[in-house]
């Protein structure tokens, strides 16, 4: 006979299981609910951002960005800016660049580089020398004195050595040059250290020249010439100080062979030769400004001094 005690026993036991179970069943039901409401609100939330995109989509106040669509713009403009702005825009935006930051366009600088040739000058001893010249037009090259005409050696003041002929490389071949005009030098790194040398007609591009310009302090120029005679090579720096005797110094390659080369401003203009180096410096450069009585020999000669901005922007495009 089971005892009342045993019975008791069992009753509350099985209760407390069912109130466990209740409780269970109960709080599942009370998260479902609370999980559904939280889906509710959500997808509402979700409704409303996107009524309110679709209503920003619409609002005249807002204009999409140019890479997804349309922008809004003036009634004589509906059609996007036409080619001929779009492209004075992107020059104006060059040009900003290249005065800011001292730079010169790579086609300019391309383009330039043709109207250098590498120089050769054979004397009477059978010694080569060699050096740069820049084309002027109708046959008509810039260079130095001191690379077409024996000038006075500071160990030998009475030397013989006499200049016999000079050659510059056209299409891979040399072809004779005369000297037509010179400065008043009679040793190298001198103001007059300067010479005009003429050959037949060539197909070259002229170089623009300008003979005012100021050589101010840090001014950024750039350098062609036939460095170690290996082909005409650029190089860029600053301008430093004017000399007391009508010089610039830079910090230019100095290499030999760029002697007669061209010095270029921000405009692709020949504003100078170089002509010299510091003693044991290949990099302390001596840079000759380009004047208007070097250009004195040149028959009919119209210097385009100082292009207008329309005309180099027109060249960059």
């Amino acid at each position: 006979m089971i005892s009342r005690r045993l019975v008791f026993i069992t009753s509350l036991a099985a209760t407390a299981i069912s109130g466990f179970t209740l409780g269970i069943l109960h709080a599942r039901r009370h998260d479902a609910a609370a999980q559904a409401s939280y889906e509710r609100e959500l997808q509402a939330l979700r409704a409303e951002v996107r009524s309110e995109l679709g209503h920003a989509r619409t609002t005249d106040a807002v204009v999409p960005a140019a890479t997804i669509g349309r922008t809004s713009r003036p009634k004589d403009d509906a059609d996007g800016p036409t080619t001929g702005s779009r492209a004075k825009m992107m020059a104006e935006i060059k040009q900003e660049l290249q005065s800011e930051m001292g730079l010169l366009p790579v086609q300019l600088l391309r383009q330039r580089r043709t109207s250098f040739v590498e120089l050769y000058s054979y004397d009477n001893f059978g010694k080569t020398n060699y050096g740069t010249a820049g084309y002027l037009g109708h046959g008509y090259f810039i260079t130095v004195k001191h690379a077409v005409v024996a000038l006075r050696e500071d160990d030998d003041r009475q030397s013989s050595r006499r200049i016999a002929s000079v050659k510059v490389m056209y299409q891979g071949k040399e072809i004779s040059a005369k000297v037509v005009d010179t400065g008043d030098a009679d040793v190298e790194v001198h103001s007059g250290d300067w010479a005009i040398i003429k050959t037949k007609e060539v197909d070259l591009p002229a170089l623009h020249l300008d003979t005012s310009f100021a050589y101010d302090f840090a001014d950024p120029i750039f350098r062609l010439g036939n460095d170690y005679s290996k082909g005409i090579i650029l190089s860029t720096g600053y301008v430093g100080q004017r000399t007391s005797n009508g010089l610039v110094t830079c910090l230019t390659d100095g290499h030999p062979g760029v002697s007669g080369g061209g010095v270029l401003n921000q405009h692709g203009d020949l504003v100078g030769i170089p002509i010299g180096r510091m003693q044991g410096d290949y990099r302390f450069s001596f840079i000759l400004p380009l004047r208007a009585e070097m250009l004195r020999k040149l028959p009919s000669f119209e210097a385009p001094v100082q292009q207008t901005q329309q005309a180099i922007v027109a060249e960059q495009q």
